[in-house]
């Protein structure tokens, strides 16, 4: 009965194109948000910390990078680990070299960098795209993590070719390396998780989120109403590839503590556009929760396994585990191609309606 629009009136254009129309909508998000920074740290231990919110923020922003370019843009990429790689690779550069910069600015610096690589590789989205799209993003993905492991100026010249990423603080906290606290660290990549996710919601529903819509939906339409096709699909590769560079960085920063390129592997750039599927293609909500449920799904299934003592070895729970994704992608494909933000938009909807759902 309180999940009602009945009531609210909206007298200024300020109020009608709101972030949250329902007031209640406004409500359980800050709630949600309080609840991340005040109540987790406190009563997370550290491998929930550490091990499970730590790596699925992290992906989560990765996923709303992705996210933007293919769901809000339509340009398809397999390339995200490698942006992913570019944007950990120049943070180290920057946080190894000019040690007087803060390590927020050394997160935001790596991001840039990503970005200029993206713009490279996207300008072939002029001319092409769909799975000959992909396929150039493919070689960005081979090409970038060649450059990183046979250049050794990107590691400082580092003997072992895997440097460990520098400690950091801010205001007298360490927030990045081994020593940092699993509470530190989830506090530090919490921040730049909601932080990106309120300017990626702003950026959707503004000039250019909706130009970014309308080349997805029909390119040639767009080109002929004024849009620009080149510098819209720049931006949108440009915006996506900073998302995936600051999302790559917090992984070797905060979370794997070294900076290596074969943890942005090919496998990498798949989970990620699988996050996107299963979540929902052009939706903030869903980057999110299909981070998580991609993330926690394999642990699930080990704890399944250990949980009933069920006879099956470690190398078959992979084996199952990538059989799950792959069941995972033709459901939601088929049954629901919104993902699970439509799942949830749809449980709203019921409960406007309530007691009269259709």
């Amino acid at each position: 009965m309180f999940y009602r629009e009945a009531g609210i009136f909206k007298t200024s254009y300020a109020s009608d194109q709101a972030l949250f129309r329902i007031p209640l909508d406004r409500l359980f998000v800050i709630g949600v948000v309080a609840a991340a920074y005040l109540v987790v740290p406190f009563v997370g231990d550290q491998y929930w910390l550490g091990s499970i919110l730590l790596p699925s923020l992290i992906l989560s922003i990765a996923a709303l990078g992705l996210n933007i370019l293919t769901g809000y843009c339509g340009q398809v990429s397999l390339g995200t680990g490698a942006f992913m790689a570019a944007g950990a690779f120049m943070a180290y550069k920057f946080a190894s070299n000019i040690t007087w910069l803060p390590i927020p600015v050394v997160i935001v610096l790596g991001g840039l960098c990503a970005a200029a690589i993206g713009v490279a590789f996207g300008l072939p989205s002029l001319r092409i795209k769909g799975f000959y799209l992909a396929v150039t993003t493919l070689a960005a993905q081979f090409f970038l993590l060649w450059l990183f492991q046979k250049i050794p100026w990107f590691v400082n010249y580092s003997i072992a070719g895997v440097p460990t990423a520098p400690p950091r603080e801010i205001f007298g906290i360490l927030v990045t390396g081994a020593e940092a606290s699993p509470a530190a660290r989830y506090l530090f990549v919490l921040t730049f998780a909601v932080v990106l996710a309120l300017v990626a919601a702003n950026l959707v529903r503004g000039r250019i989120g909706r130009t970014w819509m309308a080349i997805r939906d029909m390119d040639i339409a767009a080109e002929l109403i004024g849009i620009k096709p080149l510098n819209t699909k720049l931006s949108a590769f440009a915006v996506s590839s900073f998302y995936c560079g600051v999302a790559g960085a917090l992984w070797s920063f905060c979370y794997i503590n070294t900076v290596e390129a074969s943890a942005f592997d090919i496998f990498r750039s798949f989970m990620v556009l699988f996050m996107v599927i299963v979540g929902g293609l052009g939706s903030i909500l869903g980057s999110f929760l299909g981070a998580f449920f991609i993330f926690l799904l394999p642990i699930g299934l080990n704890n399944a396994v250990t949980t009933f003592g069920l006879p099956i070895a470690t190398e078959t729970i992979t084996y199952i585990e990538f059989m799950v994704f792959g069941a995972l992608i033709v459901f939601f494909l088929i049954v629901e191609p919104h993902g699970l933000a439509r799942l949830w938009q749809i449980v709203k909807e019921k409960l406007r309606l309530w007691p009269f759902p259709y």
